[in-house]
C-alpha cells in the first residue's frame, strides 16, 4: 500500500488527470437516458478543471510549502526560497480551478490559460535543466514533464470541444424545431 501511495504522489499529475476522467465517467453514467456530446463534452471539461487545475495545484501549494525541500530534491534542485512562491501562485491556480469547475467558457479559458503558460514555461525549464545539467531527476524528466506538456493540449482541445457544442447547439435546436413545423 505504500508503494502505491507512493507511485500516485510521485506522479500527482497524471493521477489528477485519471481521477478527473474516472469522475467524468461516472457523472455521465449517472445521467438519466445518456449523456449527449455535448454533456460529455462538459463532464470531461468541468471534471479536467476540478482535478487537474484544481485538486492538482491544491496539492502543489501543499508540497512546495511545507514539504519544499523534499520537493526540491524530487525535480533534482536546491531548496529555495522561491518554493513558498510557486506555492502560493499554485494555491491561486487552485482557487480559479475550483472557481471554474461549474462556471462559463470564459471562465474555464481563464482557468487553463494560466497555468499552461506556466506548464509550458516549466516544460522548456526542466528540458533546459537536462541538457544543460544533465538533470534527469523522476521530478525533472519523468511524468511531470510530460504532463507540463499536454495537460495544456488537453484542456485547450476540451474548451474547443465544448465552444463547437455550445455553438452548434442552437443551430441544432433551430434545425429540430424547422423538422417539427415541417
Amino acid at each position: 500500500m505504500d508503494t502505491l501511495i507512493s507511485l500516485l504522489l510521485s506522479h500527482a499529475t497524471v493521477t489528477f488527470l485519471v481521477l478527473g476522467f474516472v469522475c467524468a465517467g461516472i457523472a455521465m453514467a449517472r445521467e438519466p437516458g445518456g449523456v449527449s456530446a455535448a454533456g460529455a463534452v462538459e463532464a470531461l471539461l468541468a471534471y479536467f478543471i476540478l482535478f487537474s487545475i484544481g485538486f492538482s495545484y491544491l496539492y502543489n501549494f501543499v508540497v512546495h510549502a511545507f514539504f519544499g525541500e523534499m520537493v526540491a530534491r524530487f525535480i533534482g534542485w536546491a531548496d529555495s526560497p522561491f518554493q513558498l512562491e510557486v506555492a502560493f501562485a499554485s494555491l491561486g491556480f487552485a482557487a480559479v480551478g475550483f472557481f471554474a469547475f461549474r462556471n462559463t467558457l470564459s471562465v474555464r479559458f481563464a482557468a487553463i490559460l494560466g497555468p499552461s503558460m506556466f506548464l509550458w514555461g516549466a516544460a522548456a525549464g526542466h528540458i533546459y535543466q537536462m541538457l544543460t545539467a544533465d538533470n534527469f531527476a523522476p521530478g525533472n524528466a519523468g511524468s511531470v514533464l510530460y504532463t507540463d506538456i499536454f495537460l495544456p493540449v488537453i484542456g485547450f482541445a476540451l474548451l474547443w470541444l465544448s465552444w463547437r457544442t455550445q455553438a452548434s447547439a442552437p443551430q441544432a435546436q433551430h434545425r429540430a424545431v424547422a423538422r417539427t413545423r415541417g
